[in-house]
């Protein structure tokens, strides 16, 4: 039996995971979302690891939600989906704050709480081709879990809309609407998502890292007075670690950083 989810690290330290249910259109059960979960970590602590790719076999990314685990989680008590609901809740916000660069790679349909994965990550390359939906209220539910992360993508008015429509719409409204970064075509998806791996792995790991929890960070601070010193000790801090240091040095001496280094090595 093959594996839900698959993960191999490539030859620029991208972390593949790859959705692996292509036949049941990647859709997710508590099996995958516990593998999810232990691979977002793994990669996470792997300190060699310089980005993460999230992708899917098949046709589509994911059609949200197994059939068969709905059937399940319908005959659980309250409590009991309580539970169930906070292990997703816990793989995606394993990936929302995983220390690396996070990409999607988005093929067909991304439906439900795939709609939650691809806002999760950092960036998100999808086909034209695909299509997304938060498909939840026409089954007589509601899209809790995933919606921190989709409204801050979309926007809390464009989120009003489509949790409550349920509207299919294209990755050319996807990308207008904050969710995709990108929408090319098909056979333009992986070397699209490599160029951007390219351009990752030329800055400083730490400082990479350092800027993602500042984006979600600072976006929740208000701009006032206070918040001056507090950036002001976070550039001062990364200006005297060992890796800034480095990189200053790189710079002003017109040499290549040692992490640059240690990829042209590979």
């Amino acid at each position: 039996m093959e594996n839900a989810v698959t993960y191999h690290v490539d030859d620029k330290r991208a972390a593949v995971i790859t959705l692996n249910r292509a036949e049941k259109h990647n859709a997710f059960n508590d099996e995958m979302i516990q593998e999810l979960t232990a691979l977002f970590e793994r990669a996470g602590h792997d300190d060699s690891v310089r980005a993460v790719i999230l992708r899917a076999e098949g046709k589509s990314f994911s059609a949200g939600a197994d059939l068969n685990w709905m059937k399940k989680m319908a005959s659980y008590s309250e409590h009991e989906n309580e539970k169930d609901a906070l292990a997703l809740a816990t793989m995606l916000q394993t990936l929302y704050t995983l220390p690396k660069p996070t990409i999607a790679r988005v093929q067909g349909a991304a439906f439900g709480g795939a709609v939650g994965l691809v806002a999760c990550c950092d960036i998100a390359i999808g086909s034209k081709l695909s299509k997304f939906c938060l498909s939840e209220v026409k089954i007589g539910l509601i899209p809790a879990t995933i919606s921190p992360y989709v409204i801050e993508a979309m926007g809390a008015r464009t989120c009003r809309r489509y949790f409550q429509t349920a509207e299919v719409f294209s990755a050319r409204r996807a990308r207008r609407l904050g969710l995709l970064s990108e929408a090319v075509s098909e056979d333009e998806l992986d070397s699209t998502i490599d160029n951007i791996v390219s351009n990752i792995i030329k800055n400083g790991p730490n400082a990479t890292a350092q800027a993602k929890s500042l984006v979600q960070w600072v976006s929740s601070q208000e701009i006032n007075d206070a918040l001056l010193p507090q950036t002001s000790k976070l550039i001062a801090s990364i200006r005297t670690s060992q890796e800034g240091q480095e990189g200053l040095s790189a710079f002003l001496n017109k040499r290549n950083a040692c992490w640059v280094e240690a990829q042209n090595d590979k």
